[in-house]
């Protein structure tokens, strides 16, 4: 699945190719994703995009009036053409633009979203319940401190929750974790202030080193060109399970918390 790297980088690889640009006609081969894609993007056509933003794993498209919402799913991703390229089984819409440059939404597993809105994007009801940003001074240690109180939930489903935090996906949460020397299970409310400060630091270093190898590829994932994100060759427990830590040489184990899978150290995270 895209997380907030592999969108971050997403976005700033669109970003000078739409940005003061007007949309010449939206194509939609396939309405079925996540949630139906509405008619209504056909008002994009005419208008320019003003602004491109993210929200956790959100894309925000601001145009003149309205603008469009788009969520990478499980494997969905976003591709700039500068030539016309016949569309592929799974390319479900194309915005093209004014100069001939295309913008195409591919999802092979139709769990993604595009959608519009009239009003503010950051007012959306997909979004306004979202915590803070990750990298934002809104995310503090004594913030996560205070949301965790009384928590008995697995730290990791804890930072994934984005109601306390946005985009810590379950790569990088498990990263994170190793490098604060948290193991995966304990609760959330059972952390000291002073951890969460190592936790909040590791987030930030983890989610900044993957933004700037441009994000992870696993199995789906590729940037606004096509091309893989290359943190995946600098993973330290995530999809190494028996492999022998960096840290210590103990095998790396695998464990499932909350319905995904958990890569941890049981002799450095306690």
């Amino acid at each position: 699945m895209p997380e907030l790297p592999e969108v971050e980088t997403t976005l700033r690889g669109i970003e000078p190719h739409l940005i003061n640009r007007a949309v010449k006609r939206v194509i939609v081969r396939d309405k079925r994703l996540r949630w139906p894609v509405p008619a209504d993007v056909k008002k994009a056509e005419g208008q320019k995009f003003i602004k491109l933003s993210r929200r956790g794993k959100y894309l925000l498209l601001n145009m003149t009036q309205g603008g469009l919402i788009i969520h990478l799913g499980m494997s969905g991703s976003l591709r700039i053409l500068h030539h016309p390229l016949s569309p592929q089984k799974h390319d479900h819409v194309d915005v093209e633009m004014d100069n001939g440059v295309c913008m195409r939404f591919n999802d092979p597993r139709r769990f993604g979203a595009f959608l519009w809105t009239d009003a503010a994007l950051t007012d959306h009801e997909l979004l306004r319940e979202l915590g803070p940003e990750p990298l934002s001074d809104d995310f503090t240690a004594d913030y996560l401190y205070e949301q965790s109180r009384g928590r008995r939930v697995a730290v990791k489903n804890f930072i994934m929750n984005g109601h306390v935090v946005v985009g810590v996906g379950n790569i990088y949460a498990s990263e994170a974790l190793f490098m604060a020397g948290i193991h995966p299970q304990r609760h959330a409310g059972r952390i000291s202030r002073q951890r969460y400060a190592g936790l909040l630091a590791a987030i930030r270093d983890v989610l900044g080193h993957a933004i700037k190898q441009g994000g992870t590829t696993l199995k789906d994932f590729v940037n606004s060109e096509g091309a893989p994100g290359y943190f995946a060759q600098e993973l330290l427990v995530y999809d190494r399970a028996d492999s022998d830590c960096f840290q210590c040489g103990t095998p790396i184990r695998n464990k499932v918390i909350g319905q995904r899978s958990s890569y941890y150290c049981p002799a450095c995270q306690r």
